[in-house]
Order: C-alpha cells, then structure tokens, then sequence
C-alpha cells in the first residue's frame, strides 16, 4: 500500500507491475498480481485490467493514516462548453471526509467566470464527484454535445423545466437536451489552500 501510495504521489500516476517488482525485490509479475488480489479482497485498493489503474479506496486511506489523493484530470469552462484539456501525471490531496467518499473523486482547473456567484472563480480547483443521480441546485460537471462545463442544475415546474445556470449573469441558461449529460456533482473548491464546500 506504501509502495502504491509513494508512487502515486511522485510519479502522479500508479505503479507498473514491473515497476512494483523491482521495488519490493520478487521475480515475477504473479507475485505482484497476488499481492494486489489480497488488497483488492480486503477492499483496500480498486482496480480494473492492469497495474496503472489502481485506485486506493477510502479504508486503504485510513489504514495507511495518510491523506487521501485525487486525480487532476484537466481543465474544463465555468463559461460556454468547451473540449475538457487532458492533464496526466498531477494529483492532489485531498481532506479525511472527502477519502471516505464511496465513488471516485477527481480534480478540475476551471477557466471562466460564469460560476463566481457561487464561489467558483477563474483558475480555482474544484472536486468532482462521479455520480448518477443528481437534485435541482448541485453545482455539477455536465457534458453538453461532447464539450465540459460547470453550471448549477436546476430542476423545476415550470418552463424552461430543467436547465444548467450561470452563477453570473452575464451568461445564459443552457436548455438540457438529448445532449446533456450530467458527469458529477462539484462538491468543494480550492481556496487559500483549504478545500471548501460548495452550495
């Protein structure tokens, strides 16, 4: 766990079978995959096909006593939609509370204004939760037409019915459509250092 976690923190990204291999000292691969079959089974790690998508899980967090870390996946608008810019190799830590959270987490840079009514300013980092359910009000990540943006989603009975707002006026509401998809509920933001919740 160690050894994964060091890595990831380093190297920004998880470790090779190779790479674990000649760290810890064994000959073969089967040894690794044994090693992260036990962890998997005690729920300490998640992980699909291969060595680089280990995932440490909120109890392997606790367990180690270290902070929890989060993929900086890229940068997406608080503004029009725009294509999300791809970010390999950085991750940040990330609070007690947020480890704990049972779905993944992951960063964003933000680029824009349209959400500074909610605290959300140019260049700020905010947290993303992957979710499938969301409630009129989250601030979310959402998908429209293949292009990224941070709005409030905002459900209600009367037309427009269900729409993405702006927290600036400036900006217009975005009409959801078969295009929209809603990818994961903002849930704090970087500032001064210190993450804080958003309303």
């Amino acid at each position: 766990m160690e050894i994964i976690y060091d890595f990831m923190r380093n190297a920004g990204y998880p470790p090779s079978f190779e790479e674990m291999r000649d760290i810890i000292g064994v000959a073969s691969n089967q040894s690794i995959i044994d090693l992260l079959d036990k962890l998997k089974k005690r729920n300490l790690i998640k992980k699909n096909e291969g060595a680089r998508s280990i995932a440490i899980q909120p109890l392997g967090y606790k367990i180690l006593g270290r902070p929890a870390l989060a993929p900086v996946l890229g940068v997406t608008t608080a503004g029009a939609p725009a294509e999300m810019i791809e970010i390999t190799g950085e991750w940040s830590q990330v609070s007690a509370d947020v480890a704990r959270l049972d779905s993944e987490i992951f960063i964003l840079r933000v680029k824009g204004d349209s959400m500074i009514n909610a605290g959300i300013d140019d260049g700020d980092m905010i947290l993303v939760q992957t979710k499938k359910e969301f409630v009129s009000g989250n601030i979310v990540l959402a998908d429209c037409d293949g292009e990224s943006t941070i709005k409030r989603f905002v459900s209600e009975d009367k037309p427009p019915y269900v729409y993405l707002k702006p927290e600036n006026p400036v900006y217009n509401k975005i009409l959801f459509t078969d295009t929209v998809r809603l990818k994961g509920k903002v849930i704090s933001v970087l500032k001064n250092g210190q993450w804080k919740y958003v309303k």
